[in-house]
Parts: C-alpha cells; sequence; structure tokens
C-alpha cells in the first residue's frame, strides 16, 4: 500500500482525473453558474431541481480544485485495501445519499440562521468525506511525531502520518464557509452511516459486478467466491462477519 501514483487504484486515478478535467472544462466554457445550488431562487423559486443531480460534478474554483484532488490522491489507499470493486462500490452507494443530505441540511438550518444560509458550492467534497470517514476507519496510524512549540519539552503538538490527509481535508471544507462545511459534514454523516450499516442491509453488501471495473468473474468469479464461502462458513460456526471489511 506504499506504492506510489495510482497503482493498484485504478477508480481513484479516473475520479481524480475527472474532476480535473470537469472542472477545467466547465470553467473554459464559462458554465460555473449551472452547478452551485442557492436554495434561493434556484429550488424553491425556479423549481432547478436538476442542479441536485449535477453540483458535485465539478469544482468552481482553483482552490477548492486544488485541495479536493490532494485530499482524493491522499485516499487512493483505502482502494489498494479494499479492491476496485468494492472502493467503486462503495462511490456508487454514498452517491445519490450525498447528493440529497447537504441541500436537506442546508434547507432544515436556513430557517435558524435567519436565511442566511443559502448557497451550498459545486464539487463531490461531500463524496470525499464519505470516503475520508473511510480512510478514518480502516487505516491505522504507521507512526507519530512531535512538533515542539517552545523551548519547553512539555509545549509539543503530536501529530502523525495521517495529519497531513486531515489538513488537506479540513482546508478543504472551511473553503468555501458556511456552505462546504455542511457539505462536509453531509459527507462525513453518510460514510460514517455507511460503515455502522445504519441502512438497508444491500446499502452496504451491494457490489458492482465485476466487469465494469474490467475485473474477471471466470471460474466462478474466484475471490468473490472464496470470500462468500468464508462468510457461510463464519455464520454457521457462529462467528460475527463485519460486510464493510470484506
Amino acid at each position: 500500500m506504499l506504492a506510489s501514483g495510482f497503482s493498484a487504484a485504478t477508480v481513484s486515478k479516473w475520479l481524480f482525473f475527472g474532476t480535473i478535467a470537469s472542472s477545467i472544462l466547465v470553467s473554459i466554457t464559462d458554465g460555473k453558474f449551472y452547478f452551485h445550488i442557492q436554495l434561493v431562487p434556484h429550488l424553491w423559486r425556479y423549481k432547478q431541481f436538476w442542479r441536485l443531480l449535477v453540483w458535485q460534478s465539478c469544482y468552481n474554483n482553483s482552490g477548492e480544485l486544488l485541495f479536493g484532488v490532494m485530499t482524493l490522491y491522499n485516499l487512493r489507499i483505502v482502494e489498494r485495501l479494499w479492491g476496485s470493486r468494492k472502493f467503486a462500490s462503495f462511490l456508487t452507494a454514498v452517491l445519490f445519499p450525498t447528493l440529497f443530505i447537504p441541500p436537506l441540511l442546508l434547507t432544515l438550518l436556513r430557517p435558524v440562521s435567519f436565511s442566511t444560509l443559502n448557497v451550498l458550492p459545486a464539487g463531490p467534497t461531500p463524496l470525499i468525506f464519505a470516503l475520508l470517514a473511510q480512510y478514518h476507519a480502516t487505516i491505522p496510524t504507521v507512526y507519530k511525531y512531535r512538533i515542539l512549540l517552545s523551548s519547553s519539552s512539555t509545549d509539543a503538538l503530536t501529530l502523525s502520518d495521517k495529519s497531513l490527509v486531515y489538513l488537506l481535508a479540513a482546508q478543504l471544507a472551511l473553503s468555501s464557509l458556511p456552505g462546504s462545511l455542511i457539505s462536509a459534514v453531509g459527507g462525513w454523516f453518510v460514510g460514517v452511516a455507511w460503515r455502522r450499516d445504519l441502512g438497508p442491509e444491500l446499502w452496504t453488501t451491494w457490489r458492482l459486478p465485476a466487469w465494469i471495473i474490467g475485473g474477471k468473474q471466470g471460474r466462478g468469479g474466484d475471490f468473490e467466491h472464496f470470500r462468500r464461502r468464508l462468510e457461510g462458513e463464519g455464520t454457521g460456526t457462529g462467528t460475527v462477519v463485519d460486510h464493510n471489511e470484506v
């Protein structure tokens, strides 16, 4: 999992370059105003509900794009751990919840903010934070280090090898306040819900067909068939199996 680049991370590579390409395309065609969401007037007055389906397609400014794709690049380790099929299945499963939950949160918070909360910036920030929740739960800390804040050895900041990823994600969440933070919180909530099976069983156990991501299902599905056999044996012997770990 320490390999450089996008080795064994095909889906992450397509997501990385796809986000860059779509953001550049929208910028040069001057179509940025089609992708962000404003409750008023886009949804409530003009009924432009199609924006709910496209608002995660691209970023509208270079700062968000930079921190978004840098975070995605560091999260490719999750795909290496899970495999491309489970990784792509996860992204597909959480896509629609991340499309609709941040706008719902914005709608609920708008009256409390005296109508000042109104905008969700464009970009796949919710999807990235749903993936970040999996990174937080599954990727262990390899090492920690301390940064001295003064001459006293007691005044030190303890960080880990994962701190850079969280720092990039925090910058992304704070890049277009308050909308970007709402997007991040909504995405994290969806990721945690998927992780803890807070939904239909099919939501967390469903997998894309292997041929969609270029896999092979010959010889009875090989690994997938072997995995299901292990699950069946574990159930028969009273062993509890966490489907999210498979």
